[in-house]
């Protein structure tokens, strides 16, 4: 896959693209000497390169590359917004390196927003490091990775709530919950679920995010787990699959402050929770999770909707056994069911199975 057909794929699935460009080192677990990467006075072919692509992208038809766009079939812009340099870099090798890019890019196409790399690990040090760096070079995103196991994904689901709101913004640009032999299953999807409330809570600093990886073919993989699989004649939407669409399918317009005691929901009593409202929809939408083994009832205070009966459509994604997983035999074993009922508001109680993520959508406005 090429960076044009890339584009087309993005295109196709409404995405927004985000090419990772290589800044001029190759990996530094293997390459552990500074002479074994491109030198910084040596960048300018690497820059160029860079340079190119936006224009290739986004530049008219009678811009050299934009023609070249053209004559392959896609007159129109693409549309680039955002570029990353570098993945999974780090320390004064990485950050030196990407001060020239940012520069370079900045000046002939200011409108690109440029992401960075806080490493390979979502704490440690170099971590650290990296983002003291993205800040002094005032990177619009820093792209953290974590593939983590369960317990991680549940103690980090406030993760964001301290974040420095003026710095850059975070792009958690690979993440997954890694269980029994990175597998997808339900339990791993119900920890990803929990997780995502702690970033949709805060989306004033998680602007961006992507499961990784995306696609797998059953008979030919490198990494597990992964979102899609599939084989020459069939597609397997995973658990983690599922959350995803429910998050991006009622991501709303405006985050509304969901809290329990006074205190942001990010595991008291095993619940998870984030809430929404869409004014284009006019819904208030509810997500949480109940990561116990018993069933919960839990009362909703709405404040500021009309006292009065609506109804409510709640998605279920549960799962007796929690180490199920969809398969090409059997694509079908754990899916999401959804469900309609009146409730009353402002204040409304609702039952929550055991290890399960609900999705509860209110049409609040009609439109």
């Amino acid at each position: 896959m090429g960076f044009y057909e890339y584009f087309q794929l993005s295109e196709d699935i409404g995405a927004e693209p985000l090419p990772v460009i290589n800044c001029g080192l190759i990996c530094q677990f293997v390459s552990k000497h500074e002479h074994e990467h491109c030198s910084v006075a040596d960048l300018q072919p690497y820059i160029q390169d860079a340079l190119d692509l936006i224009e290739f992208a986004n530049g008219p038809v009678t811009s050299k590359w934009g023609k070249v766009r053209s004559e392959m079939g896609h007159p129109a812009s693409f549309n680039l917004k955002f570029m990353a340099v570098g993945n999974e870099q780090w320390g004064t090798p990485y950050s030196s390196r990407l001060e020239p890019f940012l520069k370079a890019i900045r000046e002939k196409y200011p409108e690109i927003q440029i992401v960075g790399s806080s490493g390979p690990y979502p704490n440690g040090e170099d971590f650290e490091f990296g983002w003291k760096e993205m800040r002094r070079l005032k990177a619009d995103l820093v792209d953290e990775h974590f593939y983590r196991d369960p317990k991680w994904f549940l103690n980090n689901a406030a993760r964001y709530d301290q974040y420095d709101r003026t710095g850059p913004k975070v792009f958690a640009g690979e993440y997954a919950c890694h269980v029994n032999g990175q597998r997808n299953n339900f339990e791993a999807a119900l920890c990803e679920a929990a997780f995502m409330t702690g970033m949709e809570r805060n989306a004033d600093v998680v602007h961006m995010t992507a499961y990784a990886p995306l696609f797998a073919h059953v008979d030919n993989w490198q990494w597990r787990p992964d979102l899609i699989w599939f084989d020459n004649l069939n597609v397997v939407k995973t658990p983690s699959y599922f959350v995803q669409a429910l998050y991006s399918k009622n991501a709303g317009t405006n985050v509304l402050a969901t809290t329990l005691n006074g205190q942001a929901i990010s595991g008291q009593d095993s619940l998870y929770a984030s809430s929404v409202i869409d004014n284009k929809r006019g819904e208030i939408i509810l997500k949480i999770v109940n990561n116990s083994a018993k069933s919960k009832s839990v009362n909703y205070l709405i404040d500021g909707t009309k006292s009065g009966e609506y109804t409510a459509v709640q998605t279920v994604f549960h799962q007796a056994k929690i180490t199920d997983e969809n398969t090409i035999e059997n694509p079908n074993l754990v899916i999401p069911v959804t469900e309609s009922k009146k409730i009353s508001l402002p204040e409304f109680s609702i039952e929550l199975k055991p290890k399960s993520f609900n999705l509860i959508v209110v049409q609040v406005i009609e439109n």
